[in-house]
């Protein structure tokens, strides 16, 4: 596996530190040498670590690397722009369009928490539907006989 240069430099920089305090340096100053800040806890395991590797720097390659970033500052820059251009879009549809332009897949969720970092999402719950223009009820009583004029009396 292909590691990168800052993991495979702090594995060789804490080989150093663990063949320093075996010939006899205190931690304190090993660390400060060497720039660590381990405890005497974590010493003993990456010590275990080193021997349990056979003396072998490559054994104290940490491989917690992440995940890849998938949302670059490109993406998020054309993200934040199209939102602040156009409310409209939700979520789904952003995706769709970052997969045709970038190629990249990218969830709503994770579109929507970008969003929400920048304070451009959309409020909660069902976008609302434009309703036609209902046709106005005649101010007129539909009765011809029927008079609203007590309507006040009953209904205040």
């Amino acid at each position: 596996m292909e590691y990168p240069a800052i993991i495979l430099d702090k594995a060789r920089r804490l080989e150093q530190l663990l063949q320093k305090i075996t010939a006899g340096e205190s931690l304190d100053e090993a660390n400060e040498a060497f720039g660590f800040s381990l405890d005497q806890r974590q010493l003993a395991r990456w010590q275990a670590r080193y021997e349990a590797g056979g003396c072998q720097w490559e054994a104290l390659i940490d491989g917690r690397q992440g995940h890849p970033r998938t949302a670059s500052s490109a993406v998020r820059e054309w993200l934040y722009a199209r939102k602040e251009e156009d409310e409209a879009p939700r979520a789904p549809q952003l995706a769709i369009e970052i997969k045709e332009q970038f190629g990249v897949d990218l969830s709503a969720g994770h579109i929507n928490h970008l969003l929400r970092k920048r304070g451009l999402t959309s409020p909660p719950g069902r976008p609302y539907k434009k309703q036609p223009a209902a046709e106005e009820a005649p101010a007129t009583p539909s009765a011809p006989g029927e008079s609203v004029d007590n309507a006040g009396l009953f209904f205040p």
